[in-house]
């Protein structure tokens, strides 16, 4: 078997698991609608998935270095799959049962995407791929997985019910256990690279935070992104549909909002996947932030025009692309083998929580001031966040650029 084909069959299996995460995430509140018929517990059984999902990224990384990568990623999609086959098989069940099962799944998918995305360098290089094809690519197709999983999981509830579609998503997860058993081999180690040494639990848990506070650069582009993602999430979460409901009265414009941000982030995606190895990394991250973030917002919050609004998100969804696979690449360019499950953890979660903080924020700002101060507002702030790291790109630009892995041990 070729490490090209354990390759494939990896990042298949994560982009399979992020597929079948989008159709649940659909499925699962649909089924609790229908049986239960309460919006509230909607969004309670949304957030008894996620909250675990961050946790265990951080907190399960020390078991799953010490029980092995490979092993853990196959035992977490196993776990997944169980999990959501107990939720077809007992449909009388309690919602709190149902909270539980549905907590449970978050739990070991967030471990399960942490140890797989770990994986990806080691198999990359035993492929000879460039790891930043590999963090563009791994991002496009998630990108993608995410867009379609949502509509495919409305489809499979329409065509199937809500207790099939959720069958579909345990089989995903067997196939991705099944891909990763049969396919995936780990490289074995280098042979100067010294035996990882064997920590105390709550040791080896605060090894990720102490890494991450002593590398200033990785700490300041792990800042970014959690602000990226709290003001991505107030503006489709609140503001886009507050805008279309006040300005255009038009429902229909959701998908042309939405699209057209999405549609550029994949163009981009493939740009970067063929460019991004000639381009300076740091300054592609930069750039990509300050360029895909604050103008949406202020477009959005001074225009009343569709297509302008449109138009402006798809050029920052093309800039935005370049963030999160420069992201990935530095993580696994600057954080030693043996840190990784535990620092990618932490950063994750840094990142994840950006989410529902958007969300609240964007409501309570938009019902205290009114739509366009606070869209206005937030883009005011993301810019000048976003300005930041430009002006110490533009006062250090070599020194940033070539700003060396082993500088923050």
């Amino acid at each position: 078997m070729s490490r090209k084909t354990g390759l494939i069959a990896l990042f298949t299996a994560d982009v399979l698991s992020v597929l079948g995460d989008r159709v649940s995430m659909v499925a699962i509140p649909w089924l609790v609608l229908t049986t239960t018929g309460s919006p509230a517990k909607m969004g309670l059984v949304a957030g008894a998935e996620m909250l675990p999902y961050v946790v265990s990224g951080v907190l399960a990384a020390p078991l799953a270095d010490r029980f092995g990568l490979r092993r853990t990623s196959i035992v977490t999609d196993l776990g997944s799959a169980i999990a959501m086959a107990v939720i077809v098989l007992s449909p009388g069940s309690s919602f709190a049962g149902l909270c539980l099962l549905v907590a449970v799944a978050g739990a070991l998918r967030g471990c399960g995407d942490r140890v797989k995305h770990v994986m990806l360098k080691p198999m990359a290089e035993a492929a000879g791929v460039k790891m930043i094809r590999v963090t563009s690519s791994y991002e496009g197709f998630t990108r993608t997985a995410t867009l379609v999983g949502a509509p495919l999981g409305g489809l499979l509830i329409s065509w199937i019910g809500p207790n099939k579609a959720i069958t579909v998503d345990a089989i995903s997860f067997l196939v991705c256990a099944a891909l990763i058993g049969a396919l995936v081999r780990l490289p074995p180690a280098p042979e100067d690279e010294p035996a990882p040494v064997r920590e105390p639990y709550f040791r080896a848990l605060r090894g990720g935070f102490a890494y991450i506070r002593k590398d200033q650069l990785l700490l300041g582009m792990i800042v970014m992104i959690f602000f990226l993602n709290v003001f991505n999430q107030a503006s489709t979460a609140v503001f886009v549909p507050l805008w279309v409901d006040q300005v255009l009265k038009s429902p229909a414009a959701l998908g042309l909002l939405f699209g057209g941000f999405a549609a550029g982030a994949l163009l981009g995606n493939v740009i970067f996947t063929v460019l991004g190895p000639r381009l300076p990394q740091y300054g592609s991250f930069v750039i990509g932030a300050a360029v895909g973030g604050a103008p949406r917002l202020f477009t959005l919050g001074l225009s009343h025009h569709l297509w302008l609004v449109v138009t402006v998100s798809f050029c920052c969804g093309v800039a935005n692309a370049a963030v999160n696979p420069v992201m990935g690449v530095t993580l696994y360019e600057r954080v030693p083998a043996a840190l990784q499950t535990r620092v990618f953890g932490v950063t994750g979660a840094i990142a994840f929580i950006g989410i529902p903080i958007g969300g609240v924020l964007a409501g309570w700002s938009a019902a205290s001031f009114g739509l366009r101060p606070a869209v206005v507002g937030s883009g005011v702030v993301l810019l000048l966040v976003t300005l930041v790291p430009v002006y110490r790109l533009w006062k250090r630009p070599v020194e940033l650029e070539h700003y060396a892995p082993e500088e923050a041990a």
